[in-house]
């Protein structure tokens, strides 16, 4: 049976492993965000990605995953956290990000923290802190210069951002 009701209607999910799929129209395919080069230019109709651009570690690999994303996509949606949010998203604390990279890695190693459990080696608590590299607006503008960007809010202060442009 297809998934969202339409024979028509084709779904390719990309991650780092195969997922299982519903539906007879979707597929899963191993890739990596920062080098499609198993797809054509402008093969998909529409490129969906949400709160997957900051767990690359550095702009560099961002601005590769954007140059895909613009790539293969006629249109796109691509949303992320804000690095100014004072809630950190990931580790679930406030100003977390802002935090020496030592500091954030030895909490880390001491206490669970928002959605991941303590790691009590300190290095394996490092790179995963190193892991997050949150954006603020200017460097969604400059991943997506043609893009409009939509603020998502909470309590009146920018949440989340979305990066959009093809409509």
């Amino acid at each position: 049976m297809p998934a969202f009701g339409s024979d028509r209607l084709r779904v390719t999910i990309v991650n780092l492993e195969r997922q299982p799929v519903d539906g007879t129209n979707m597929e899963s395919v191993v890739g990596d965000a920062t080098n499609l080069t198993q797809f054509d230019d402008g093969e998909f109709d529409v490129v969906f990605s949400n709160s997957v651009i900051e767990h690359l570690r550095t702009f560099e690999a961002q601005l590769r995953m954007a140059d895909e994303v613009r790539r293969v996509g006629k249109r796109y949606f691509v949303q992320t956290p804000n690095l100014y949010f004072p809630i950190e998203p990931h580790f679930l604390v406030p100003g977390f990000q802002f935090l020496p990279l030592d500091l954030r890695a030895r909490l880390l190693s001491r206490f669970d923290l928002g959605w991941y459990k303590r790691i009590p080696d300190l290095d394996r608590a490092r790179a995963e802190v190193e892991s997050v590299r949150l954006l603020s607006r200017g460097d969604l503008r400059r991943l997506f210069p043609e893009a409009r960007i939509y603020e998502e809010r909470f309590g009146g202060m920018v949440k989340s951002f979305v990066a959009y442009h093809g409509w």
